[in-house]
């Protein structure tokens, strides 16, 4: 079991800047990998940015070059730098954890923080 527990969203104008931060029940070393994802109103969750354990990185192309994922498990914790943000950036924010065992996967997610891009 991991719990995710989201901070950092808000309000930004466009071009603006935030760091999400996603905090895990424990540690994060092992878990297979930690992302991030995002909802708009009307659409289909989708994902963001990844990271495996191995720090081998994944980008929606909407966000490559603005959006920097990266991790801390000294401190259990992942993190998405936001930069030059657009209204198109705003929705729900997801963190998201996958863990596997031999034969099954397990998907945990956070309860989201709201990212609002507007002038």
């Amino acid at each position: 079991q991991v719990q995710l527990v989201e901070s950092g969203g808000g309000l930004v104008q466009p071009g603006g800047s935030l760091r999400l931060s996603c905090a895990a029940s424990r540690s994060i070393f092992s878990i297979y990998a930690m992302g991030w994802y995002r909802q708009a109103p009307g659409k289909q969750r989708e994902l963001v940015a990844a990271m495996t354990s191995g720090s081998t990185t994944n980008y929606a192309d909407s966000v490559k070059g603005r959006f920097t994922i990266s991790r801390d498990n000294a401190k259990n914790t992942v993190y998405l730098q936001m930069s030059s943000l657009k209204p198109e950036d705003t929705a729900v924010y997801y963190c998201n954890a996958v863990t596997t065992t031999a034969t099954l996967t397990y998907n945990y997610w956070g309860q989201g923080t709201q990212v609002t891009v507007s002038s």
